[in-house]
C-alpha cells in the first residue's frame, strides 16, 4: 500500500511538470505571435540585467534570482516599448525551521517617454490603506471622490501628481483596467503582481499611453524646457 502511494505521488509529479512545461510553451507561442503581430521582437531567454536597466522600479528589484523571460520590445504608437513576464525569489522558513524557496511571477510593460518625468506611483486602493491614514500614510486625494476611491497615488511633488492626474486621466483610469503604475525619469511601468494574458498586455499598454498623450501641452513644454 505505501508503495502504491509513493507511485502515485511521484507520476502526479511528473504530470505536474509536464503540464507546466507545455503550459510555459503554448504562453511562449502565443505571446510570439502576438509579438510578431504588433512588429515587435520576441526572446524567451532569462534576461538578468532588466533592474539594471530600470533601476528605480522597486517592483524589479525583490527577492533573489532576478529575471525576465518572454521579452516583447520595439515600437508601441511612436513609444519605446518594452514588456516582459518576471521572476524572482523569496525565502522562508517552514515549521521545522528548514528552508522554503518560493518562486514569484508576473508581467511588465514599461513604456519610454520622449521627455523627462517625474516619481510618481498610482495603484488600485486596498483595504488597510484606509487604516494606515491614521499613521500618517495617508495618499494624495483629487477633486473626484470617485477617483480618489478607487487609487491610491503618491508623489514627492504634490504639483505634479495634479497635473499629471487631471480630470480627463482622472476619467481614463477610471474607464480602464486597473495596473500599478509608476513613473521614473523617463519610463513608466504598468505591472500587476500576477502574469498577464494577451488582453492584459495590451491594456498595459494602452493605459501608460493613454497617461502620457493626455498629459497638458504647457506640462510638456516645461519638460522639455521650453519655458
Amino acid at each position: 500500500m505505501q508503495g502504491f502511494f509513493i507511485g502515485f505521488v511521484i507520476l502526479a509529479v511528473v504530470v505536474f511538470i509536464i503540464l507546466g512545461i507545455y503550459q510555459s510553451a503554448r504562453r511562449r507561442k502565443e505571446l510570439m505571435a502576438w509579438a510578431r503581430s504588433k512588429g515587435l521582437s520576441f526572446s524567451a531567454w532569462k534576461d538578468w540585467s532588466i533592474e539594471q536597466r530600470f533601476p528605480q522600479f522597486k517592483c524589479l528589484r525583490q527577492g533573489s534570482d532576478r529575471y525576465a523571460y518572454n521579452i516583447m520590445e520595439g515600437d508601441w504608437s511612436g513609444k519605446r516599448i518594452i514588456a516582459f513576464d518576471y521572476h524572482y525569489e523569496t525565502e522562508s522558513s517552514g515549521s521545522k525551521g528548514q528552508r522554503q524557496t518560493h518562486d514569484h511571477h508576473f508581467s511588465a510593460v514599461i513604456i519610454r517617454c520622449n521627455h523627462l518625468l517625474k516619481p510618481l506611483f498610482i495603484r488600485p486602493e486596498r483595504f488597510f490603506d484606509k487604516f494606515t491614514e491614521f499613521f500618517g500614510f495617508d495618499d494624495i486625494d483629487f477633486e473626484s471622490a470617485e477617483f480618489s476611491r478607487k487609487f491610491y497615488v503618491k508623489a514627492r511633488d504634490k504639483r505634479w501628481a495634479y497635473d499629471v492626474i487631471h480630470a480627463r486621466t482622472m476619467q481614463f483610469l477610471l474607464d480602464m483596467p486597473q495596473f500599478t503604475i509608476e513613473f521614473d525619469p523617463v519610463h513608466v511601468i504598468a505591472y500587476r503582481s500576477s502574469r498577464f494574458n494577451i488582453a492584459e498586455f495590451e491594456s498595459a499598454a494602452e493605459v501608460i499611453a493613454g497617461i502620457l498623450d493626455r498629459l497638458p501641452d504647457y506640462l510638456v513644454k516645461e519638460l522639455k524646457g521650453e519655458q
